[in-house]
């Protein structure tokens, strides 16, 4: 069962994210007698992902009158492609492209996949709204504040910029499972993974969300589509990059401004799975609808041409990856398009 949250409310969605992974477990366990005459598709992976996946999911799910059920599991990027490359699953949702090991590990299982870009995200660092001092901050300062080294010494805020108050330095961030920590670790601190662990981590965005707007000295981060909805309880951090201060924003990632943390988002699908009329409907409807999905969750849509061009790489299929199983830190769309043009 996908239920729809953002669009349904703040509360709705804050439930419903939280619970993800247990219904899309509960679904999938379900006894055969309750799924008979039922088709049934799983997704699991980014949470950054989940809510335009789980909107078209529900959209989807009305529009062929239950005879489709959709499951949306939220294990992290990581996590998702650990049970995608088992065959466990038919769509991984991924804040990031397949990583090399992970390209072993779907080759080991013998599973073919489809690489598809469905939005870009504004990676976004947030603070408590009482937080009066940090407006910006540099990408040197957030590597002081993330890195390794910064582990049990780094815990005061005036040790992160002179005039900073002398209060302690409350982190919340993704577990290691997610997408968003191997994103960020690699555009901040320059290795994927690469990260102080004394911090409050979590696979669910929402629980970020609300410890950081219930503690005046936190900082967080996350995809913008979980800070969008919580404007009244969180504050945007803007980035200085060394050429330009810039918050997140859909105009900031349109015109390349925001870097190093915007990127796109993507779905994988089984290509095996891509055989099947209900998946191969599913992913249709989600490449023919993504701009409107995208903009609705509070994501940045890809060019119509993108869509266009994924839609023709599923139809084909066109197997594999372009990142070639690495990161793709500071991307633009218009970077993205070539790369994805490659035949």
């Amino acid at each position: 069962m996908v239920v729809k949250g953002i669009r349904l409310g703040l509360n709705r969605f804050t439930l419903m994210i939280s619970l993800a992974l247990s219904t899309a477990t509960f679904a999938v366990s379900m006894p055969s007698v309750l799924s008979q005459g039922t088709n049934r598709i799983t997704i699991d992976g980014s949470s950054t992902v989940y809510p335009i996946t789980e909107a078209v999911a529900e959209d989807f799910q009305k529009n062929t009158g239950g005879r489709v059920k959709v499951t949306v599991g939220v294990s992290g990027t990581g996590g998702g492609f650990k049970k995608f490359c088992s065959g466990q699953t038919d769509i991984s949702n991924a804040s990031r492209p397949i990583l090399a090991k992970e390209m072993q590990a779907c080759n080991s299982a013998g599973i073919k996949y489809i690489e598809l870009p469905v939005a870009y995200d504004a990676l976004t660092v947030v603070v408590n709204p009482a937080n009066t001092w940090a407006k910006s901050l540099t990408v040197a300062e957030l590597k002081k504040i993330w890195e390794p080294a910064a582990q049990g010494k780094i815990k005061n805020w005036n040790q992160v910029r002179q005039g900073f108050p002398n209060a302690p330095l409350k982190l919340y961030g993704p577990g290691p499972d997610s997408g968003t920590f191997d994103y960020f670790t690699e555009a901040i601190v320059g290795k994927s993974k690469a990260s102080r662990t004394d911090y409050t981590p979590s696979e669910d965005d929402n629980v970020l969300v609300q410890g950081v707007s219930r503690d005046k000295n936190a900082l967080g981060y996350f995809g913008y589509a979980y800070y969008v909805p919580n404007k009244n309880r969180l504050k945007a951090v803007a980035i200085n990059n060394g050429k330009a201060t810039v918050a997140p924003s859909e105009q900031a990632v349109l015109n390349g401004s925001y870097q190093p943390l915007s990127r796109p988002i993507f779905i994988y699908v089984n290509a095996k799975s891509a055989q099947r009329k209900e998946v191969k409907d599913f992913v249709n409807f989600y490449l023919k609808n993504g701009a409107k999905y995208a903009k609705e969750v509070r994501y940045i849509p890809l060019p119509s041409s993108a869509y266009n061009l994924a839609l023709s790489h599923f139809q084909k299929p066109k197997l594999g990856t372009v990142f070639a199983g690495k990161e793709a830190v500071g991307l633009r769309i218009e970077q993205l398009l070539q790369r994805e043009a490659q035949q």
